[in-house]
């Protein structure tokens, strides 16, 4: 089994990326599960959400604390709370951030653990294809291509059905232009 969790802010859609990564999973063939973990919080308070993916049915229903890998819609969370927590050695993070991988090693502490850091500035491209900085969706295409998880195809069809019309078309786009873009950045 591999579990993900996904680490935002209020607003930013994490658990609606924990949804996505799940319908998508499940298209490819897979048993997924998709659980959020908020309670009062406001809009900008940071939050979590959950998924599971297996080839067999998943049983357990608790939330993640020791994750395969762990996506950061926010860098500035890193400052706030500890992201990395629980991460499996051999795990993997992905941040939306403009700066160097090896920034974040050093930052973070976990250079030696084996655990591979991916970042692509997802804030960026969200703002070029979406025309806003909701980076959900386009964190999703960056976590498919850096973890091999889920299909890019299943992650365009999941962002389709869950939003209608053209909202859906831009950010089926934004994912498969991310994809591709952290495809060539990891040099695969």
């Amino acid at each position: 089994m591999k579990e993900i969790r996904i680490h935002g802010r209020g607003g930013q859609g994490s658990v609606t990326a924990a949804e996505l990564i799940a319908m998508a999973a499940f298209e490819d063939g897979k048993y997924s599960q998709a659980l959020p973990a908020f309670g009062v919080e406001r809009r900008g308070a940071p939050v979590a959400a959950y998924v599971r993916l297996d080839d067999k049915p998943i049983r357990i229903r608790n939330q993640i604390n020791f994750p395969d890998y762990v996506i950061v819609q926010d860098p500035t969370l890193i400052e706030v709370i500890n992201v990395t927590g629980g991460l499996k050695i051999g795990g993997s993070i992905l941040i939306n951030s403009e700066k160097n991988p090896d920034y974040f090693a050093k930052k973070i502490g976990i250079e030696k653990n084996g655990v591979t850091i991916h970042t692509i500035d997802a804030t960026r491209i969200a703002l070029e294809y979406l025309g806003r900085p909701i980076v959900n969706t386009v964190l999703l295409g960056a976590f498919a291509a850096a973890s091999g998880e889920i299909s890019a195809a299943s992650l365009q069809r999941a962002a389709l059905e869950r939003f209608p019309g053209k909202l859906g078309e831009k950010n089926s786009h934004a994912i498969a232009i991310t994809y591709e873009k952290m495809k060539e950045k990891e040099g695969s």
